[in-house]
C-alpha cells in the first residue's frame, strides 16, 4: 500500500469522527523517519480513542497494519504505519506540542482534496 493511501484513508476517517483541523504535512525530504505525519483535534478524550480506532479500522481493512500504536486511552495517540504517521491529539495536547510549528518545513498537503478522491 502507498503512502498517500495510508493518507487518505486516514483523513476520511478522522473526517468521518469530527475531528478537527486535519493537516498532513509531507517530510519526506525532511528526515527518514516516515514521509508524512497526519495531525488532527478532537474535543475529549472519548473523540481521541474513537477517531484512532477509526483510523485503525479502515486502515486494517485495507491490509495496513500499524508498526506501533502508542498512548491509547490517553489525550494524545499516535500510529505508527511506518511511512505514514498519525497524531490524534485532545486541543490542549495539541496546542502545547504544536507538531505542526516544529515541521513548517514540510510540505502542506491539502486537506479538502484528500476527503474528495
Amino acid at each position: 500500500m502507498q503512502s498517500l493511501d495510508i493518507v487518505k484513508t486516514a483523513v476520511k476517517a478522522i473526517d468521518s469522527k469530527k475531528g478537527e483541523d486535519i493537516e498532513v504535512i509531507g517530510i519526506t525530504d525532511l528526515t527518514v523517519l516516515t514521509d508524512y505525519f497526519v495531525i488532527a483535534t478532537a474535543t475529549s478524550s472519548t473523540q481521541v480513542k474513537a477517531i484512532s480506532d477509526e483510523v485503525e479500522y479502515k486502515l486494517d481493512l485495507l491490509g495496513a497494519e500499524a508498526h506501533h500504536i502508542e498512548g491509547r486511552n490517553t489525550s494524545w495517540v499516535c500510529l505508527d504505519y511506518n511511512s505514514v504517521v498519525i497524531h490524534i491529539f485532545h486541543k490542549q495536547q495539541r496546542e502545547f506540542y504544536s507538531l505542526e510549528r516544529l515541521w513548517e518545513d514540510g510540505e502542506i498537503l491539502d486537506t479538502a482534496k484528500l476527503l474528495e478522491d
